[in-house]
């Protein structure tokens, strides 16, 4: 050990900032059609203990595949990034990022490692086993969002910009379009991006992965109306909806709703809003949009970032696609 002090957790998120984006959020999803809700709210803590399940289940492949791959890439991504700081967006645990950092520690480059994440908590965690792990390493950790915080991220060194899990692909079309964008506007040129993606497939092992038998997937789902009776005083009836996922081959994309089985007029006080919900009406709850390489590499150069075809790895299950912010 170096003596190197406790890492410093930077907190950019205000929980009263927080608490009314989830209002605006819910008036809007709830006021459209068909009706939404945006996915960062399943992630409270019980939520969050969910999609840790959801990672393990048999029929959950893009976690293990994505380890896979990093383990066999990620060498060749220290080398071609040249990165001496590492910022991992939605960073939770840095389970996989461990691979990561041990290569670039291999390669002697690093110096400071960002993770960012919404959750204080985890974050401190995972930062004390870090810097235990990496006594030579900077860990920096920084509390936000990272749909609103990019400003926040670090300036100077040469950056490695990690977005695993497939999260990307939790973005509409227009949401994806307008984050890649402004991250790549708050990057320099020649910094990297490391973004994992599920890939087209089979729409039986698609939907499977979405659907396990063991229920923990719609539980996750259905946590979005707990959420909002805690956090709103809503009084949704859990019982009288069911979770339903299905391939959209149009959008290429998992979609996942609930479905009231029941007519019922929801109350959100913390929302000031009456919802009256029909038998048969569903809210989408998330959006998992499976990728083809060549697509993914036009969307990044729209928003400014080069990919080359070479640096694009995949197992036919998960791609990781290393590229680069163009001058």
């Amino acid at each position: 050990m170096t003596g190197r002090p406790e890492p410093v957790v930077r907190v950019v998120l205000d929980p009263e900032r927080a608490a009314g984006s989830l209002v605006a959020d819910v008036r809007r999803g709830l006021g459209s059609a068909p009706r939404t809700l945006p996915p960062k709210w399943l992630y409270d803590d019980r939520g969050s203990e969910l999609f840790d399940q959801i990672t393990r289940l048999p029929e959950y492949y893009p976690t293990e595949a994505e380890r896979r791959l990093l383990v066999e890439h990620a060498a060749a991504i220290a080398r071609v990034s040249g990165a001496t700081t590492v910022v991992e967006l939605g960073s939770g645990t840095s389970d996989k990022t461990r691979t990561l950092l041990d290569a670039f520690t291999a390669a002697g480059s690093l110096r400071r490692f960002v993770p960012v994440d919404v959750s204080e908590a985890t974050l401190r965690s995972a930062a004390l086993m870090l810097a235990q792990r990496y006594p030579e390493l900077a860990v920096e950790p920084l509390v936000g969002d990272f749909t609103l915080h990019l400003g926040h991220l670090p300036t100077g060194d040469r950056k490695l910009v990690a977005f695993l899990g497939g999260t990307i692909g939790n973005f509409y079309v227009e949401e994806r379009a307008a984050f890649l964008g402004a991250l790549a506007d708050s990057l320099d040129p020649g910094d990297a991006l490391l973004l994992g993606t599920d890939v087209v497939k089979d729409a039986d092992r698609l939907v499977a992965a979405y659907h396990d038998s063991a229920g923990v997937t719609a539980e996750f789902i259905l946590n979005s109306l707990t959420v909002l009776n805690r956090e709103l005083g809503a009084d949704f009836d859990l019982d009288a909806f069911v979770y339903v996922p299905f391939w959209d081959p149009a959008m290429e994309r998992i979609d996942m709703r609930l479905r009231a089985e029941t007519p019922q007029r929801v109350t959100l006080p913390g929302a000031d809003l009456v919802v009256d919900i029909a038998a048969g009406e569903e809210i989408r709850v998330e959006i998992s949009t499976k990728f083809r390489p060549e697509n993914l590499r036009d969307e990044l150069a729209a928003a400014g970032f080069s990919a080359d075809p070479a640096h694009q790895w995949t197992d036919g299950d998960f791609a990781l696609t290393l590229a680069h912010r163009l001058p």
